[in-house]
């Protein structure tokens, strides 16, 4: 069965609107897994608009399942901020994830390009190898760039599904299911571990899970807190579960 690691920056992210502490990120993160989630996705970005370095830090702490840190290893950081890679070496997570994203983005909206950015992606992803760190990068459905990252050797890639979920959310996702099932079997062919997230929810997972071969793992945050406010966590996780299978 497919995984599910939520994405828990959207508490961080509320939380950060008052300085009162709440809502927590430990608490959510613990509510989560009691459901049953196989793994907790952050991703700190140099503006700490919500999680923030102490968040990585405490939830290292008290994590009983996988622990995932996405982030861009190259952004320029800013002042104060210790950096990426630092942090992916102290915590020592169980996968990295790394995103092509810019540290003033909103959102992260494309996968790498490796035509470009293979050469200075190796040595990071080296140094996860040795530092026995699950790699993961974050790519399109293009069958090109998933060839070029096979070349490449991440343990794994992710899937931007950004552009099936807004087919399926239109009522047309037939080419889009078509498109991201060759790039899973692409995946496969290469070797690569295969992972997929952004903009999935209840209403669209089903269907990319029945027809897209392969997903280990999904990365859900935004859909599933905003479920949560309503549902609460336990009933929310537990629903998703039940939509991976």
């Amino acid at each position: 069965m497919t995984r599910l690691s939520v994405n828990v920056n959207k508490v961080a992210l509320l939380r950060n609107t008052r300085d009162i502490g709440i809502p927590s990120v430990i608490e959510a993160a613990r509510a989560c897994i009691d459901a049953g989630s196989d793994g907790i996705t952050v991703h700190p970005r140099p503006d700490r608009r919500h999680i923030r370095p102490s968040d990585v830090d405490d939830l290292a702490a008290m994590l009983t399942v996988e622990f995932n840190i996405e982030g861009n290893p190259f952004a320029d950081q800013g002042d104060g901020y210790p950096g990426f890679l630092n942090i992916i070496r102290r915590i020592r997570p169980a996968q990295c994830t790394m995103v092509p994203d810019s540290p003033d983005q909103f959102t992260s909206d494309h996968g790498w390009d490796l035509s470009k950015d293979a050469e200075r992606l190796a040595p990071v992803l080296a140094e996860l190898r040795d530092l026995g760190i699950r790699s993961s990068l974050f790519m399109d459905a293009d069958l090109e760039q998933i060839d070029r990252a096979g070349k490449l050797g991440p343990d794994r890639i992710e899937l931007y599904t950004e552009p099936y979920a807004a087919a399926f959310a239109a009522g047309d996702a037939a080419e889009q299911v078509e498109r991201f099932a060759a790039a899973a079997a692409k995946a496969t062919e290469c070797n690569l571990g295969l992972n997929a997230g952004h903009d999935l929810n209840l209403h669209n997972l089903p269907t990319f899970i029945r027809q897209v071969p392969n997903i280990l793992e999904v990365s859900i945050g935004h859909a599933l807190i905003a479920d949560a406010l309503h549902m609460g966590f336990d009933a929310t996780v537990k629903a998703y579960l039940k939509a991976l299978a």
